[in-house]
């Protein structure tokens, strides 16, 4: 809790981030964790944030996969984790779909607002993709990229500074932690 009485919150991007890059990961047996996801997810944990995934699928709009295949992937997400994730928020809308849930705009984080109590200047949001530091910009919160999955390319497609630039998920963590 902050002193606000609200929550600090870490928004995760899944694919490139938490979890290594499938181009639209849809099967069990294509999941991989980086080597230090558990010890990122411990961390976290231990220095009182809620950890929220909030991730684009648009392959169940494009029809490639099911969303019950995405579902099935969180659960055992949460299943091969140490220490569980909060919530999981997903979009399966295409990108032209003009939804408010598909990052860079902030629907996601919204719906964590209304189920959580969420304290904005406390938080971040941690991804590989130009669009998830417009999300956390988007937000008002503090941004990290992480140079995992897609994050090599997207530090060229950064129309502003993230707060934090980092080789991964975990190298992120240490410096949010120690954050002044």
């Amino acid at each position: 809790m902050t002193k606000t009485g609200k929550q600090k919150a870490v928004f995760i991007d899944r694919d490139g981030t938490l979890i290594e890059e499938v181009n639209y990961l849809s099967r069990l047996a294509d999941l991989r964790f980086f080597s230090y996801t558990n010890e990122a997810i411990r961390i976290l944990k231990e220095n009182g944030f809620l950890i929220i995934v909030v991730t684009n699928q648009s392959g169940i709009g494009r029809r490639i996969f099911e969303e019950a295949a995405m579902h099935e992937i969180h659960e055992q997400i949460q299943i091969d984790l140490t220490d569980p994730l909060d919530a999981f928020y997903f979009c399966p809308h295409l990108p032209d779909g003009g939804c408010d849930c598909r990052k860079p705009k902030v629907g996601m984080i919204e719906a964590a607002q209304r189920d959580f109590q969420i304290d904005l200047e406390s938080s971040w949001m941690i991804g590989d993709k130009a669009i998830d530091v417009e999300t956390g910009f988007n937000a008002q919160i503090k941004t990290a990229l992480v140079l995992t999955g897609y994050g090599q390319n997207a530090v060229k497609q950064l129309q502003r500074k993230p707060d934090l630039v980092a080789e991964d998920l975990l190298e992120a963590v240490k410096s949010i932690t120690n954050f002044k």
